[in-house]
């Protein structure tokens, strides 16, 4: 069983040493997509809100 663990933490360690992480610049341009879709879908979403809220609204008049 010990020997089953060092063999897994093993290769474990072989596997991290071939991650590539991303540069700082690469995080940054990412994160600002994601931002900038989060507020256009957000965006979306309140007029798509509002239009709703109006038709049930001029429904039940």
């Amino acid at each position: 069983m010990i020997e089953r663990i060092k063999v897994f933490l093993a290769e474990v360690r072989t596997e991290i040493r071939k991650v590539v992480f991303p540069s700082r610049s690469e995080v940054q341009g990412a994160t600002w997509v994601v931002i900038v879709v989060v507020l256009i879908v957000s965006a979306y979403l309140w007029v798509v809100d509002i239009g709703l809220v109006w038709s049930v609204g001029r429904l039940f008049r």
